[in-house]
């Protein structure tokens, strides 16, 4: 015979203003299940969280806990008011607790790396929610309530709280943006979509399939229904004053149609993302030869090249405190190597995309925050008005009128994609830029950045989302050695072999990176040509970044078209042909530098 139930929720309602949250949530949860809680930002999933944790907020239904089951919740924002350590702050989950020296708490600071004996108010995000972590599993109990667990975390964590909750004895509801993570610890699946709960008893894996499923039937009923209301408004157009009374009864089954094609809420708008387009950059948008960095006595990147292409998509991952912010903004010219150099691109346009959300005032609405006080926000050089915009990114409309700081994580999120990928851009950089998404707008995003005619360079910890999308996958081991490898992060596992065999310094080749091969020569010397090509190119490559910078400056009159037609498009011309030499050139001096460095010049 089964156990019974730890916790089950009926009935259970919850309404927001005059917006629904949850309509009649029934679940259960019985003792060591796995289970993941999916859907969309903003569908309710933190609010279902509290309320399984015991906070009286529904308006209606019941909630029932086994008397003695123990419970604990990692919250999306730790409150570490009234601890004076971190080692009190995870002790305090103790009911039986030794104090901060409980070996309990010893063991898992030690595991997580974390200092007990320092403040909690001095942590960095990824230290608090590490924190946040031990205080759940300190006390083993029966039942773990984690929204977003992975956030803030490095793929090191996230690998070993992945073997930590493989073997846990308890049951736990994982709520993430990561779908690695999800498919690798949960056997059921929890769907919040318009207020109701469906179970869906297989692993996250089949999710995809199942939903889909469920909404294409939807669909077809929908459908059904419109046609079934066509039909009897159009017999009511012509019947209606012939038979008012003897009709009553078919005019109120017509208005029940009606009724309920009304509340029949379709599904939840997808975010529709786009990315603005800039001039086209050089086919070359980023040259690092040998750059290193050091901080006091630390060495965060030794002796790192690269050569980072248009189109390309490269991804940095690491350690938390490895480096990949810093590599990232030497490699857009933000930060000054301490040895070797880095050469941008022609016409480079970077979009930069930060992990701290530092773009958003949170005393401001979303509207002020794209369109500031006008209606109208210029979107990928058009016009649009604020809130159609504000929609494609899955806001409501009283949102817009609402202070940031009143929007979720994900929302929040969304809304600085919004901003920023309005901007016209050759380059995206993108510093975690998945935390608290969901994993319809991670498809968007995916897809966006996927077709996007310009380069992306993009620092995650999401397993599944590089693998989606990135050409190469930069590495940062935490002891100065940066290794770029082919591929995606399933690929980084392959080619990177055992952690402790030293790490390359030199790039290794990408898979969609080949270049036309150059001769290769027995010589120790390039030869008198080469050579003097090599120093000549970068004086032609200046020199057509000039001229395309004047033409361009010129096209941007926005008369010259009306004053001289022929010369508009005489320029025109040029500026193409200009860019066709460009690429030329700098594909010339990127094989004569490869050939250089192979012969050891």
């Amino acid at each position: 015979m089964a156990d019974p139930p730890l916790l089950t929720l009926a009935g259970i309602r919850f309404h927001l203003g005059d917006q629904t949250i949850l309509d009649g949530v029934d679940l259960s949860i019985a003792p060591g299940e796995r289970l993941s809680l999916v859907g969309r930002n903003g569908a309710g999933k933190s609010t279902l969280l509290r309320i399984l944790e015991g906070q009286p907020i529904f308006d209606g239904g019941t909630r029932f806990a086994q008397p003695g089951a123990t419970i604990a919740t990692l919250p999306q924002e730790p409150d570490f008011t009234g601890h004076p350590t971190v080692a009190h702050y995870v002790a305090s989950a103790l009911p039986d607790s030794l104090g901060p020296s409980d070996y309990r708490v010893e063991a898992l600071l030690a595991d997580l790396k974390l200092d007990g004996t320092r403040e909690p108010a001095g942590l960095s995000g990824g230290e608090a929610r590490r924190a946040a972590l031990a205080r759940v599993l300190v006390a083993e109990p029966e039942v773990m309530l984690l929204d977003e667990p992975t956030n803030h975390l490095d793929l090191p964590t996230i690998e070993w709280l992945e073997e930590r909750l493989s073997g846990w004895k308890g049951a736990y509801v994982l709520v993430s943006h990561d779908r690695r993570f999800l498919s690798t610890l949960t056997r059921a699946v929890l769907w919040l979509d318009r207020g109701i709960v469906r179970r869906l008893d297989k692993g996250y894996d089949a999710f995809e399939e199942w939903s889909t499923g469920i909404l294409e039937r939807e669909a077809t009923e929908r459908h059904k229904l419109d046609r079934l209301i066509e039909r009897e408004t159009e017999w009511a157009g012509k019947s209606i004053r012939a038979r008012r009374t003897r009709n009553e009864g078919r005019l109120r089954a017509l208005r029940e149609l009606r009724k309920q094609r009304r509340q029949q809420i379709g599904p939840t708008g997808r975010a529709t993302i786009e990315v603005g387009e800039a001039t086209q950059s050089g086919a070359l948008a980023i040259t690092a030869r040998n750059i290193s960095k050091r901080f006091g006595e630390r060495t965060i990147v030794r002796d790192f090249s690269t050569r980072i292409f248009r189109k390309d998509r490269v991804g940095l991952i690491g350690p938390n405190g490895a480096g990949k912010t810093t590599l990232l903004r030497m490699l857009i010219g933000e930060l000054e190597p301490d040895t070797g150099s880095v050469k941008l691109g022609a016409n480079l346009m970077p979009v930069v995309i930060d992990q701290r959300r530092t773009a958003l005032d949170p005393d401001k609405t979303p509207w002020e925050i794209l369109a500031d006080r006008n209606d109208h926000v210029l979107v990928r050089g058009t016009p649009r008005h604020v809130m159609t915009y504000l929609r494609e990114y899955l806001f409501k409309d009283e949102q817009a009128r609402q202070p940031v700081r009143t929007l979720s994580g994900g929302e929040r999120n969304r809304l600085l994609l919004a901003k920023a990928l309005a901007a016209p851009s050759n380059m995206l950089v993108l510093d975690e830029p998945t935390n608290d998404l969901d994993a319809d707008t991670l498809d968007l995003l995916q897809e966006a950045l996927a077709e996007f005619d310009g380069t992306v360079l993009l620092v995650s910890h999401d397993r599944d989302f590089l693998d989606r999308l990135v050409t190469s996958t930069i590495a940062l081991e935490g002891d100065g050695t940066a290794t770029e490898y082919a591929g995606g992060y399933s690929d980084y596992l392959m080619q990177r072999g055992p952690r402790e065999a030293p790490a390359s310094t030199v790039s290794a080749p990408r898979k969609e990176k080949a270049v036309a091969p150059a001769v290769r020569e027995t010589k120790a010397r390039l030869g008198y040509k080469r050579e003097r090509a090599l120093a000549e190119l970068p004086k032609k490559i200046e020199a057509l970044q000039a001229e395309m910078a004047g033409l361009q400056s010129a096209l941007a009159d926005p008369d010259l078209y009306r004053r001289d037609a022929a010369d508009f498009q005489a320029k025109t011309r040029r500026l193409d042909a200009a860019q066709a030499e460009l690429d030329t050139a700098e594909t010339e001096w990127l094989e004569l530098e490869m050939l250089r460095e192979e012969l050891g010049g």
